[in-house]
Parts: C-alpha cells; sequence; structure tokens
C-alpha cells in the first residue's frame, strides 16, 4: 500500500514537472512566433498607394552565342484602368467563379481553404497549394514574389487583413480586375480584352468573359497564343458550370456561351526573332522557374539556337512552301535541326510564317503537330527485326498480299506500294532504301509489334502510346507523332544507339548573373550499336535508294558527306517527311496543311519535302567537316533459305534437283529465325496468307513453275543442303535485269579520265545498253549473242561540269527496260 502511494506521489510530481516544462515551451514559442510576426510586419510594403508597383526586369532570350537577342520576355506592362461600374457583370461574376466565389461573404482570408491546402502540402511535404482568396491574389501579385514558402504565405495574408481594413470589397475587386496579371504583358481586364479580342472589355461576351477569367491562374500556360489553347477553353467550360452551379447563370445561358465559338486576335509579340523557338523556350523556362520569375525577374537565357542555321532554315522554308503552295497545293512545312551528339536543338521553324492567322502560322508543327509520319518509321522497324536475327540480305517477297487473317471482307488489308507495281523478290535492305511498302508490313509482323513500339518509346518517341488502335500498318504511318519526337529518334541512329535528351537552352542566369540552370547531357545506350549501324549503312547508301529517287537523286548526295535519308508520304497526301542526319547533324523536314487538307496527288516527300531538306542540308554542310557512318562488323549469312540472300531454295540430293519457293514463313519460326523452323508453318497464323500470295505471283511469272515445289524426301534439313545452284536456277525461269554499277562510286570526287565499270544481268537475254553523260547518249552496245551476263566498261574523257550524272540503260531481248544512275563531282 505504501509502495503504490510512492509511485503515485512520483507520478503527480512529474506531470507536475512536464506541466510547467510544456507550458514553459508554449509561452516561449508563443513569445517567439510573436516576435517572428512583428518582425515581418516591420518589413511588410504600404498599402496606401495601390497604383504602385515594383519595376518588374524582362527575361531575354540570346541565341548560342549570346549576340543575337531572340525575344525579351515581358517587357512593357499594358494597362488601362477601367472603372469598376464599367467592367460587365458577367466578367466579374466569371471571375468570382474561378478564383473566389465567398469574396463577398468572408474575411480577408478562407479558413478552411487555408487548413485544406496545409494538409495537403504536409502530405506532399512540400507546397504544393495555396487556398488564396482574391485579396490574397492581389498583394501578391503587386508587393510579393510567387515563392512558395510558409513566410510568404504569412505576409500575404497579414497584407490582406490591411488591405481589407482600408478598402470596401468593391475597391479592393475593382483593384484585381485593374491590376491582376492575365499575360502577354497584358495586366487588367481592358488589356487584355483589346490584346486578345481587339475590342474593350465592356464589349465582350460571355463566352469571352469566363475566357478571360480563366487566364488568371496561369497567364502563359493558358495563353491564346500558346501551345495549350484546347485546355484555355476546357477551362472556360468549367467555369461557365461553376457560374451555374452558383446561380450566376441559367443553363440555356451556359449552353449558348459554350456553343460560342472564340476568335482570337493573331499575335502580336513585338520584336521576336525565331518565334516558335523562342516561344518554345518561354513554355520551357515558366515550367522550370514559374509565372513570376520569367515575366519579372529580368533573366538572360542563352539558348541552343544556331543563329545562322536558323536563317538558312526559315530561308529554305519560305521559298520550298511557295513552289509547294503553286505545284502541289501544299501552303505550309516545319523544319527542325538537332545537334544528335548533345540534343541540342540548333534550329526550328514551326510554319511557314508564324503571324500568318490564314495557316494558323502560329501553331507550332514542330513541338505540337500530331502528324502520320508515312514510311519514316520503317527504319525502327527493321532495325528491329535485325536484332531478331534477320539481315539487310534476308530476302521477302513484294507481292500482293492479305494480312488480315479473319476472312473477313470487311476487315481486308491489302498494302499496296507507291507506285502500283510489285516487284517480286527483295531484299529487307532494298526495301528499306526504296520504302517498299508490302516488305515492310511483312518486316514488322516479323520483329513484333510490341517490340517496335518498344524502340521506338526508347528512341524518344512520346506518342503512339494506345495500343489498341494501331495494327501492321504502324510501318506505314497509321498512328500520329511530333516531328520534334522523331528528330530524336532520327539523331539515336546517328549515334549508333546513344539517346541523348533534347535541350533548348544552355545556361540560364539571374540579373545579378547568378547561374540557375545550364545544359549538362543526360544520355544513355538503348540498344547494341550492331542494329543502328546496319540502318544507317542502308538509309546512306546511294545506289540502294536511286530506283526510289530516279532524277531526283541528286538532291540526296553531298560531295565529300555521307547522310542517311528517309522519306514519308500518308497513303492520301496529306502529309510529307524527309528525315536524313550524318554523325554530327540531324534535319527533319515536314510539308503539307495545318488544316489537314490533301496535297495534290502524288505529290509526297520526294516532290514537297526533300527539295526543302536537300536545299538546307547543301548550305548547312559547309561548316561541318566531312564524316562518315562506322560501318558494321561483317557477319557472314546464314546458310537457311531467304536468310541467305537468295529468293529460291535448289536441295539437289542423290544428283537430282528440288527447286523450291515459297514464303519466308515456310523455313523461319519468326520468334526464332536463326533456329529450327516450325514443324508445321500452318501453326503461323499468317502462313497461309503469304504463302498463297508468293505461289500465285510465282504461277504467272516463273516460266517452269511446275518443275517447282515437287516433294522432298522426309526429315531435310534445310541447313546441311547445297544451295549452290539456287541463284541461277531462279533467275533463269524470271524475266529480270539487275544492272550492279562498281566504278565510279556515286558522290565522288575524280577527275578525267573516268572509267565507268557495271556488271549486267538479263535473264531472256540483253538486247542493248546505252551510257548517258549529263544526259547525252556517249556509247551504246548491241549485237549480243544469247548473253544474259556482260560486264560493261567504258573510259569517259568528255568536259566535266561541278556535278555530273552517269546513267546506264539496258533492254533485254523481251523488250524490258532499266537504268541505273550515278552521280559524281568534279
Amino acid at each position: 500500500m505504501k509502495t503504490r502511494k510512492k509511485k503515485n506521489k512520483r507520478f503527480k510530481n512529474l506531470f507536475s514537472k512536464l506541466t510547467f516544462i510544456f507550458s514553459f515551451i508554449i509561452l516561449f514559442s508563443s513569445a517567439g512566433f510573436a516576435l517572428y510576426v512583428l518582425s515581418i510586419i516591420r518589413s511588410l510594403p504600404s498599402i496606401d498607394n495601390f497604383n504602385t508597383r515594383q519595376i518588374n526586369q524582362s527575361t531575354k532570350l540570346y541565341d548560342r552565342t549570346g549576340a543575337v537577342l531572340l525575344y525579351e520576355i515581358h517587357g512593357e506592362e499594358k494597362r488601362t484602368l477601367v472603372p469598376f461600374e464599367k467592367i460587365p457583370s458577367h466578367l466579374k461574376l466569371a471571375t468570382l467563379a474561378a478564383e473566389d466565389a465567398n469574396f463577398y461573404n468572408q474575411p480577408a482570408f478562407n479558413w478552411s481553404a487555408i487548413i485544406r491546402a496545409f494538409i495537403n502540402n504536409v502530405k506532399a511535404r512540400r507546397i504544393i497549394q495555396g487556398g488564396s482568396t482574391i485579396g490574397q491574389q492581389l498583394v501578391k501579385s503587386v508587393f510579393l514574389s510567387s515563392e512558395k514558402t510558409y513566410t510568404r504565405k504569412l505576409k500575404e495574408l497579414i497584407l490582406a487583413i490591411e488591405l481589407e481594413s482600408r478598402y470596401s470589397k468593391d475597391e479592393i475587386f475593382s483593384f484585381y480586375l485593374n491590376q491582376i496579371p492575365y499575360g502577354s504583358n497584358a495586366y487588367g481586364v481592358e488589356a487584355v480584352s483589346q490584346i486578345y479580342f481587339n475590342k474593350s472589355v465592356k464589349e465582350i461576351s460571355l463566352a469571352e468573359a469566363a475566357t478571360l477569367a480563366s487566364l488568371t491562374k496561369a497567364p502563359s500556360y493558358y495563353s491564346p497564343w500558346g501551345t495549350h489553347i484546347s485546355e484555355l477553353l476546357e477551362r472556360k467550360n468549367h467555369i461557365l458550370d461553376r457560374m451555374t452551379e452558383l446561380g450566376f447563370i441559367t443553363s440555356s445561358e451556359n449552353k449558348k456561351a459554350k456553343e460560342e465559338i472564340i476568335r482570337f486576335a493573331p499575335p502580336s509579340l513585338g520584336k521576336i526573332k525565331a518565334p516558335h523557338f523562342s516561344l518554345a523556350v518561354k513554355d520551357y523556362l515558366v515550367n522550370r522557374f514559374g509565372e513570376n520569375v520569367i515575366m519579372n525577374g529580368g533573366l538572360k537565357i542563352t539558348t541552343t539556337l544556331d543563329w545562322n542555321l536558323q536563317q538558312l532554315a526559315e530561308k529554305v522554308i519560305s521559298e520550298g512552301v511557295k513552289r509547294n503552295e503553286e505545284f502541289y497545293a501544299s501552303k505550309n512545312a516545319a523544319m527542325v535541326v538537332q545537334d544528335p551528339k548533345t540534343g541540342q536543338i540548333l534550329a526550328l521553324v514551326g510554319s511557314r510564317n508564324y503571324f500568318d492567322a490564314q495557316i494558323d502560322g502560329n501553331f507550332n508543327v514542330v513541338t505540337q503537330g500530331l502528324r502520320q509520319p508515312g514510311s519514316a518509321l520503317k527504319p525502327f522497324v527493321y532495325m528491329t527485326a535485325f536484332q531478331k536475327g534477320f539481315s539487310p540480305k534476308t530476302i521477302l517477297y513484294d507481292v500482293l498480299t492479305e494480312f488480315d487473317t479473319r476472312q473477313n471482307p470487311e476487315t481486308s488489308y491489302q498494302p499496296r506500294n507507291f507506285d502500283n507495281k510489285f516487284r517480286g523478290p527483295v531484299s529487307m535492305e532494298q526495301a528499306l532504301a526504296q520504302s517498299i511498302n508490302v516488305p515492310a508490313v511483312k518486316t514488322l509482323y516479323l520483329a513484333g509489334f510490341d517490340d517496335v513500339l518498344k524502340n521506338l518509346h526508347v528512341f524518344g518517341i512520346t506518342t503512339l502510346r494506345e495500343r489498341w488502335r494501331y495494327g501492321l500498318s504502324l510501318t506505314l504511318g497509321g498512328g500520329e507523332v511530333k516531328l520534334i519526337d522523331l528528330i530524336n529518334a532520327y539523331s539515336v541512329l546517328s549515334q549508333e544507339g546513344i539517346f541523348h535528351e533534347q535541350s533548348l537552352v544552355l545556361k540560364a542566369e539571374d540579373s545579378k548573373n547568378n547561374i540557375i540552370d545550364e545544359y549538362r547531357d543526360v544520355s544513355k545506350r538503348v540498344i547494341d550499336p550492331r542494329y543502328p549501324k546496319l540502318i544507317n549503312q542502308v538509309l546512306s547508301d546511294a545506289d540502294l535508294r536511286a530506283p526510289l529517287y530516279e532524277n531526283s537523286l541528286p538532291l540526296t548526295v553531298f560531295p565529300d558527306h555521307e547522310v542517311a535519308l528517309k522519306t514519308g508520304t500518308t497513303e492520301d497526301y496529306r502529309d510529307a517527311w524527309a528525315m536524313g542526319y550524318t554523325p554530327s547533324l540531324a534535319i527533319g523536314v515536314w510539308a503539307g496543311n495545318n488544316d489537314n487538307s490533301p496535297m495534290q496527288k502524288k505529290s509526297g516527300s520526294i516532290l514537297a519535302a526533300v527539295p526543302i531538306w536537300s536545299s538546307f542540308l547543301k548550305e548547312a554542310l559547309k561548316k561541318y567537316p566531312p564524316e562518315t557512318f562506322e560501318k558494321p562488323d561483317f557477319v557472314p549469312l546464314p546458310s537457311k533459305p531467304m536468310l541467305n540472300g537468295l529468293p529460291d531454295f535448289v536441295p539437289v540430293i542423290a544428283g537430282k534437283r528440288y527447286p523450291q519457293i515459297h514464303s519466308l514463313l515456310f523455313y523461319v519460326n519468326k520468334a526464332e529465325p536463326l533456329g529450327s523452323p516450325l514443324e508445321n508453318p500452318s501453326l503461323d497464323s499468317a502462313f497461309e496468307n503469304w504463302e498463297e500470295a508468293v505461289l500465285g505471283w510465282a504461277r504467272i511469272n516463273i516460266l517452269n513453275f511446275y518443275s517447282y515445289n515437287l516433294p522432298l524426301p522426309k526429315n531435310l534439313d534445310f541447313t546441311a543442303i547445297n544451295t549452290a545452284e539456287s541463284e541461277s536456277n531462279f533467275f533463269s525461269s524470271f524475266d529480270s535485269i539487275t544492272i550492279e554499277n562498281t566504278e565510279p562510286k556515286t558522290g565522288i570526287f575524280t577527275n578525267l579520265p573516268v572509267i565507268v565499270k557495271a556488271n549486267i544481268h538479263a535473264t531472256k537475254g540483253i538486247d542493248k545498253i546505252e551510257l548517258f553523260f549529263n544526259r547525252v547518249l556517249i556509247n551504246s552496245v548491241v549485237n549480243f549473242t544469247n548473253q544474259t551476263n556482260y560486264s560493261y566498261t567504258y573510259t569517259i574523257n568528255s568536259l566535266l561540269e561541278p556535278q555530273n550524272l552517269i546513267e546506264i540503260k539496258t533492254r533485254s531481248r523481251s523488250g524490258k527496260e532499266t537504268n541505273s544512275s550515278i552521280i559524281i563531282f568534279h
């Protein structure tokens, strides 16, 4: 009993001591907090004169040298005061609905909003929410910074209380509507109405009032001249709904306002260079540092822009679109230039003219445009196939093929080639370089749809996330991409699989010359270099792409520079692309119309985009030393049929020949191309369609087809049979002509004499060979006696021009003709 009493007494003493200590701490803390608040009050500015504002400093954007001023963000504030009674009531109500519905019924602060914001901030472990009233927003805009600290919030609260003690609610609301920033240097409702609607605020409609009320939350983000117009209009509709909920407007007024088409005045940016680029930098900076810092902080921004390349890009875009509009009904074009070794954007032209409202010129096609890329995604499809074990020499049959396996006419998918021709057997490198569609669709199937998408995403494509929307047509452009993303993906090819994060800014300095942001190369390897090297080899081979470009081939060849190129045209001629690169420069061009109307038929990428791309590169490459791509390591071809580069398979067993012609899926398990084939090829859902298409083509084009596909001995090992006779057997049955140029190589510099050498093959016999030099016939060989192969040699001693075209034309005895072109430089 005594022990228990002692314990109780000890606990009472401990409790008394703790109570004293906590009381002391609370008293001390209260005194400390009171002193802290007092010090803040003493440091606060006077609110006696609301017409006096702090002097704001503009943020200046410069090119990469720091010598060329591109754009001054903010500058002089535009403000015209309007008496409170002359501000439309629907604008006042829209503002209250958007910012502070209880403004007239509460004190300077909203306790519930502050507590809610405090809880959310504690949960996030940082300040993410404010809970400000109109009075708080006003004093913050006039006297304080936008930093997110509790001290700033306390200052805001104290000033708002003082404001409410000196002015009426209407006066405070009038101050707010006349002084709050709305973006584009506009302060107050009259200035912003004049800027965005070209009329006084007294004349604006309910829909326009809700639009202006939408801006105050984030003026740069929601700017009608920026990249988030759809988000602005969504917020406008949200405010109209909020006004209806509060009883400010009726449902019919809401409906009518939502149906009204908002028409904005064209941008007026003052002096600005490279407008699409400069505004993209502005968006980045606002997102990085906040609206107030960029508008008022006096930053100096050194961008990545190369002003000389930018001027060149603007020039060739202007000239190219003028030509395209005249001939191809294409009124717009865009270009982006990137340093693939760093990810820095060197030039960016988002449209032919930023200030041309007729073509929506302020829309930045490079960063905003979601356009179908046509064949421009093919390199990534073939690269993925090479990862799986296929090679540039793998043979595919370019024949009319049904790719839908549901046997439903309504879902039939039979892609055609751009020229409506089918070529029979082609190698993957030929199919890629010449942009042949049917083999590309087959390659996507072989590579695996999900693996191709994965590669596209790690290479920098940020779209193509709705997998359910895409099918095999993805390889022909059946999904939307941004030009800014696509050039980054091609830059990764240029760097043999190393991804560099894109950058618009080299350095940001504050008003005291302190560096607050600086470019740092953020890079990573995203694929084994072997596979991009194979793509670079194919896309930079002018001889491989010559049959596609024909007379336009000289536009794709640049002396002393190895340049890779891939074009793309959508099926309905709405988009034309030219994507090209060297080891040091990547250039992407888009041509078309902003309203998505088609160009003139047959006016695809080679006519509308390549000339612009070529004009830029011809001048730009003068400042870059000659460079070549690193060649891929030699890898022997597998002996498996069609993977070995031969179009058919002729096993010789016990002296008997068994010529075979099949689709690739007859020999290859697409999941493991270099492994054993499927015991039953029909287990592959595409096999029957592919096989039927190849056999149908063979019956028409191979004269002795009856001798093909005789039953083979059981348990035959395809990889252990002599296939030496395969090529001769196939081409002896097929009417084809081939010209293999051996000398000179396209793009070389040379002097006289020029020795021309070529190996010519015609399965039906050679009838005539002609040599043209700069379009003049200089040699002709006839009177062949049943020759199918001929080694042609001729020495040119004619006067050389700076650029020279050599053409070899061959006709077979059956009347079939073909030609091959070479460009050389003096």
